[in-house]
Formats: C-alpha cells, sequence, structure tokens
C-alpha cells in the first residue's frame, strides 16, 4: 500500500487548497449574513452560487464520482484528501464543488443504475449543479437501522407506481432547489426474500401527493446550508412506471452500493472537521491566558492537543487503506474496512470537537465560533448510513465467523 499522493493528486490539493483560502473561508462569514436577509431561511445566498461558479471554472468539480464521463475520474484514494480539504468547511466547500451529500450518492446511484432517460432528466443537471436531490430511505415509525424494516408502500396500478408512506430526516429536501426525490419503498411485501421486497422510483417534488411537513432539527439546528433534513409524505403520489430505478426488487441492493462510498466520503470529510478542529484548538491556547500562564502551557490541553493529532493520523491512514481497498478489490472486499471507519471517525472526531469545545469555554457552545454546529453534524453520523452498533454487530459477526 503506497499512500503517497499521486501528481493528479498533488496538483488537485494545492488548487483546491488556495480555493480553501481565497474563495471559501472569506465566504462563511459572507454566507451567514446573507442567509439571516433572506425571505426563506432555506434559500440559498449569493455567494454560494459564485463558489459554484468559480470552482466549476478551476475544474473543482464533481471530484468525488469515478465515472470519468460525469466525473473527475479519480480513485477514491486520489479523493480522499481532497474530500478531507472541503470537509474543513463543511457547510460550503462541498456545495461549492458540487460534491455534497445527498447529491454526490444519488448521483452515483443515477450514473450507475438508471437507464438514459433517467439521466438526461435529472443526472445531468445534478452534474451541472442545477438542481438538487434527496434521497428517502428513513422512516419514523420503524427502526430504520434495519431497512427491511421500511413500511413506505410502492404498488404498481397499470402503468403507473403509487407511493404512500412517510420519511424523516430526508437530507436536502428543504432546499427549494430540490427537485427530486429517489424514494425507497416496498414492491412486494410479502416476497419470501426480505432483501427482495423492496424498489427505488423517482418521484419528482412537484407530484401530487408529496407533502415536506417540516424541518427536523439536529441539536436545535436546522442546517440551512445543507437544505435541511425534512419529514416527508408520500400520500398515493403517483408516477409512471418508467421512473423505477433498476429493477423491481433491486432497492436494497441499490442501497448498499450508495451507502458504501457515501460512509467513506463522510470519514473522509470528518477527518477535515477535525483538523479544523485541531487549528481552532492551537489557536485558542496560545492566546488565551488562565491561572497566570497561557492554556497553551496548561498540561491538560496539551494533552488534548496531543491526544488529537495521535487520533487524526490513524484516522487517515485507516481512511486511506479502506479507500485503496474499494479501488483494488471493490466494496464488498473493503466490507470490514468500511465498517470500522464508520464506527472509528465519528466517534473520535466527536471527542476531539467536544475536548476543543472544552477549550473555548462558553464560546465553544455559541454561534461565534463553528466547533457547536460541527459538533452536531459529527455526532449525526454516528447514525447516519447506519448506527455504530449495526456496524460493530456485522464486524463482530466477521471476526467470529473465523472461529466458528
Amino acid at each position: 500500500m503506497d499512500f503517497a499522493y499521486d501528481a493528479r493528486t498533488e496538483e488537485l490539493r494545492g488548487r483546491l487548497l488556495a480555493f480553501m483560502d481565497e474563495y471559501v473561508y472569506p465566504a462563511e462569514e459572507v454566507a451567514e449574513r446573507q442567509r439571516a436577509a433572506l425571505a426563506s431561511p432555506w434559500d440559498t445566498p449569493a455567494v454560494v452560487g459564485e463558489l459554484k461558479a468559480e470552482a466549476r471554472r478551476q475544474g473543482l468539480w464533481n471530484l468525488f464520482l469515478p465515472d470519468a464521463e460525469h466525473g473527475a475520474g479519480l480513485t477514491n484514494l486520489q479523493y480522499a484528501p481532497l474530500a478531507e480539504i472541503t470537509g474543513r468547511s463543511p457547510h460550503l466547500a462541498p456545495t461549492a464543488t458540487n460534491c455534497a451529500a445527498p447529491d454526490t450518492g444519488n448521483m452515483e446511484v443515477l450514473a450507475q443504475f438508471a437507464d438514459e432517460r433517467q439521466k438526461k432528466q435529472w443526472l445531468e443537471p445534478l452534474l451541472a449543479g442545477e438542481i438538487r436531490s434527496a434521497f428517502a430511505m428513513t422512516e419514523p415509525e420503524v427502526a430504520s437501522s434495519d431497512a427491511t424494516n421500511i413500511t413506505t408502500r410502492i404498488a404498481r396500478e397499470g402503468d403507473a407506481y403509487v407511493v404512500t408512506g412517510r420519511k424523516w430526516y430526508i437530507s436536502g429536501a428543504m432546499n427549494p432547489d430540490c427537485r427530486i426525490f429517489i424514494v425507497m419503498g416496498k414492491t412486494d411485501p410479502d416476497g419470501a426474500d426480505i432483501r427482495r421486497q423492496q424498489s427505488m422510483v423517482l418521484v419528482p417534488r412537484d407530484t401530487p401527493g408529496v407533502t415536506v411537513e417540516r424541518a427536523m432539527r439536529v441539536f436545535g439546528y436546522e442546517d440551512h446550508s445543507h437544505g435541511g433534513h425534512a419529514e416527508v409524505v408520500f400520500d398515493h403520489a403517483r408516477v409512471p412506471v418508467s421512473n423505477l430505478i433498476g429493477e423491481e426488487g433491486g432497492g436494497f441492493a441499490i442501497a448498499q452500493a450508495r451507502l458504501g462510498p457515501g460512509r467513506i466520503h463522510h470519514c473522509m470529510r470528518l477527518i477535515g472537521i477535525a483538523e479544523r478542529a485541531i487549528e481552532l484548538m492551537c489557536g485558542r491556547a496560545v492566546s488565551r491566558t488562565a491561572f497566570g500562564k497561557p492554556l497553551a502551557q496548561q498540561g491538560v490541553v496539551q494533552n488534548w492537543i496531543a491526544d488529537a493529532r495521535v487520533a487524526v493520523e490513524q484516522l487517515r491512514l485507516l481512511v486511506l487503506k479502506t479507500a485503496w481497498m474499494m479501488d483494488t478489490v471493490g466494496n464488498r472486499g473493503a466490507h470490514t474496512e468500511i465498517q470500522a471507519i464508520k464506527i472509528a471517525t465519528p466517534r473520535t472526531v466527536v471527542d476531539i470537537l467536544d475536548r476543543a469545545i472544552q477549550l473555548h469555554g462558553a464560546g465553544g457552545v455559541s454561534q461565534d465560533f463553528p466547533l457547536a454546529e460541527l459538533y452536531a453534524s459529527a455526532r449525526t453520523l454516528m447514525l447516519a448510513d447506519g448506527p455504530d452498533e449495526v456496524h460493530q454487530r456485522s464486524l463482530a459477526r466477521r471476526e467470529l465467523k473465523k472461529y466458528l
């Protein structure tokens, strides 16, 4: 395993770092000011459009998509350090470079499983950053950590599917530019194979029967920059049979294909969040004095910073190994490593952010620093794309299988 960055990655890293310094970091405060003046908090600040135009002009666009026909054609190993950089400003940089979830996962689904008409209608405008999208799988009435539990019904009626169900924490759905939902539901609820009961269909947002009911908060945050996390009702929403993605009964497999890259992308960006937290910790430590000496000279603070550095270096190596394995043996072959990073990265970054908040005192939980909102985002990822305990259960079974 050689984790040295190749020439293309180094070149893109240099350009992306310069883009962050010149455009993204200065835009963070601008975006907040503009958002406060918008008619709706879900509207997109003008500066975001300016960042997207500049990123596209510089060729820093669709970096996540390994398909060279539609994306940058980078491997997971090449993309990892780039996603880490965008993670330093997680509410702006991924969107600016058209590498923000859930659009990334949805574009991967469409690129891999959609037919040509579906790609033309939905993938192309997503690739161009002209629209946004949402992925509707999680439900409030069942334990969605087991995806076979979902109850949303996708019933065939002649040349149409009728979608009925309630979803929640549907990321991006509050954004007025969100035009399409990828909805997972059951086309064969009584089928013998519980992993062949589900299918996925494309449901345009303006379909009669689709209601975005409310924005769900995360630790009190509505996450305006990502288009929120909505509760959505599908009340006999009718779409053409041609809106089926792939085949009937293929929804569970498509979801698994989508979530593998999504999990590692989250972990890549989380490392960037941890690096931002360490920078803030160090800046605070050298600028504040308590009990007669700078915080940087307090032993407990030094321990926090040292432990954070060690943890980030460990996580980065594990993520890079996972990326390399996904590139060389495929997502299935890297299953154990994907689960390992999904367990280790959010909990470790949450701990680093917790120490950074503590070091900032009251400022750490305020709106004057990004730490509280970053904490909320990182803590959520201990649930998103499968809670830790589900991954621990599966990983333990794999380990135990060697001895049974």
